[in-house]
Parts: C-alpha cells; structure tokens; sequence
C-alpha cells in the first residue's frame, strides 16, 4: 500500500477532504483563520515524530532538507491553508473544498512547461473532466451565493494556482534520498513557524483560547493532520505532482459529502451533476493510473 500510487490517492483525498467541514465547525465557532491549519501541521509534527523517534531518524535538517522544507511549507501549507480557512466563512466549506478540485489543471500545465512526463491520454481526459465538474459546482454556487460573494469566488482561485506551484517545486527540489517522512515533519515544522508567526503579528497573541469553542473539532483535525503527512508525502514521491494534484477531487467530493451530511449546508442539483462529473474524473485517472502500473 505504501508505494501503490493509487491506494495513496485515494487515502490522501479523503484525509484532506475531512479539513473542510471540521474548518467549517472551527469558523463557525470564532477560531482564528490562522491557528486552526497550525493545528494540522501541529498534529503532522506530532505523527511524523512517533513514526520517526523509534526508527532512530528523527534529526535536525540538512541545509538541503531545510532549504526544501521552508520553501515547500510556506507554498504549499502555510499559504493554501490559510487561504481555504479564510475564504470558508464566505463562500462555505463544499466550495472552498472544490478550489482543491482546480488544482489538477493548474499543475498539469506547470508540468507540461517544466518538461515533466505527462499523463497518458486517459488521464488527461480525467482530469479536464474533473475540472469540468468543478466548474459545474463553482456555477451553481455563485448562482446562490450574494453578489457581494463573487469576489471570494474569484479570490479562491488562489488556491489552486498556490497548490500547483508547491506540487511542482516538491518534485523539482525533492533532496536526493531524503525520505518522505523527514520531509514531512521538517516541511510541517516549518508552516507552524510561519503560522505561530503570523499569528502574533495580527492578533499579538496565539489565540489558543479559542480552542475551548471546538475542543472535539480540535482534536479531531489534529489527528487528521498526523493521518495525512505520511501518506501525502509517499504519493508525492511514487505518484508525482500531477496525480498527486487529483486528491483534490477526491477531497471535493468528501467536503461537499461532509458538509450535507453533517453541518446542514445544501447545494442545488447542478452542484451535484459537477460532484457526479468530477467522480467521473477520478475513475479516469485511476484507469489511466493503473493502466500505466500494468505496462511497467
């Protein structure tokens, strides 16, 4: 399971998927924007230090290791979290969660100008038909959202465009035989200093006090955060930017899920036609994925 790309995958959405309607529950309750994703790499720090103490690999970073660590935590956690966190209050969990969906087509043209090995034919069907359903659900939203909501819509762009740039640069500067897991916890350890220093410009103060208002959501993400690194980082090593963008559709379909089921927000039926649609995207990849695995 640990190198089956695809196993990765879907592990990977559904882990993160499960941020977005425990983000939900945390602005809900008043937590700061910026202390609750410091509870996701809190928690990553925290696994991948269990995972990497008894093996005796748990050390201080290289330069490499660290170079690579604050460049990929700042990109890829610190500002996309933020981001999503931010934007939920405005345009709702499912929705922040769909920007995760947009990732795949930002990376695979990043990818395509870097000259990194594209996906079959398949697999670029799956992902354009991905985007397609992520483009449905945006639609229906913004068709329910208030005007004044539209320019939130078009901010959560940010989210993909920052995800594409750190799956990119995680396989470009990826330092040779480093594992997964140190990168994870250095990389982790690294969005909290930005997080904690965040926090104290804006509020003078880590808030941790607002805790008190979710402590079961609380806790609860911080194990999500401590699930999801381990494998996050394998898929990143044994899948590759590209595929690893996909988990975004996976994450889409659990948030939107999440957020009926369990915090009451609706959605139209077109949302569910893209939800329907980006399913389909993620069976094309698989296919094309496992395909791939056949042949080699």
């Amino acid at each position: 399971m640990w190198s089956n790309p695809v196993l990765l995958l879907i592990l990977s959405g559904f882990l993160i998927g499960s941020n977005f309607p425990l983000g939900k529950i945390a602005s809900d309750a008043g937590i700061s924007a910026i202390l609750w994703p410091l509870l996701i790499s809190v928690g990553a720090v925290i696994g991948m230090s269990l995972i990497l103490l008894p093996r005796g690999e748990l050390r201080l970073p290289s330069w490499r290791v660290a170079r690579f660590s604050l460049i990929s935590g700042l990109i890829s956690f610190f500002a996309a979290n933020i981001l999503v966190f931010a934007l939920i209050p405005f345009v709702g969990s499912g929705y922040a969660g769909l920007m995760f969906a947009t990732s795949p087509v930002f990376t695979l043209a990043l990818a395509i100008a870097f000259r990194f090995k594209p996906p079959s034919m398949i697999g670029i069907v799956g992902i354009f038909v991905g985007f397609l359903g992520a483009c449905l659900v945006a639609f229906s939203r913004q068709t329910v959202l208030a005007p004044s909501a539209t320019f939130w819509l078009a901010v959560a762009f940010l989210i993909p465009i920052t995800l594409a740039i750190g799956n990119i640069y995680r396989t470009i500067g990826w330092p040779q035989g480093a594992s997964p897991d140190l990168l994870a916890l250095w990389t982790n350890v690294a969005a909290s200093i930005g997080y904690v220093v965040a926090l104290l410009l804006v509020d003078q103060d880590l808030q941790l006090h607002q805790l008190a208002n979710a402590p079961i959501a609380a806790a609860l993400q911080m194990l999500a955060g401590a699930l999801t690194f381990p494998v996050y980082f394998r898929l990143q090593k044994y899948g590759g930017p590209v595929l690893l963008s996909q988990l975004g559709y996976i994450a889409a379909a659990v948030g939107l899920a999440a957020a009926t089921l369990f915090l009451g927000e609706s959605y139209s039926p077109l949302t569910w036609v893209g939800a329907f649609v980006i399913l389909i995207g993620i069976g094309l990849t698989i296919r094309s994925q496992t395909r791939d695995a056949d042949k080699a």
